[in-house]
């Protein structure tokens, strides 16, 4: 009986990672939705990066 126990805890582990990934899987795929405030986001931080400093932004 103490055999069974003991392989009832890895079953138990493995239930609770599938729950967890289909959890997982479900968020992500709402956060996918912010995407594009991202690429726009980054698409301002490359345009910041690449133009010239100016005289007033420089660190005194």
């Amino acid at each position: 009986m103490g055999v069974l126990l003991w392989l009832l805890i890895p079953l138990f582990a493995a239930i609770a990672a599938a729950i967890y990934a289909g959890i997982a899987a479900r968020a992500g795929k709402r956060k996918s939705a912010g995407d594009v405030a991202e690429l726009a986001g980054y698409a301002r931080f490359r345009e910041a990066m690449e133009r010239r400093p100016s005289d007033t932004d420089a660190a005194v």
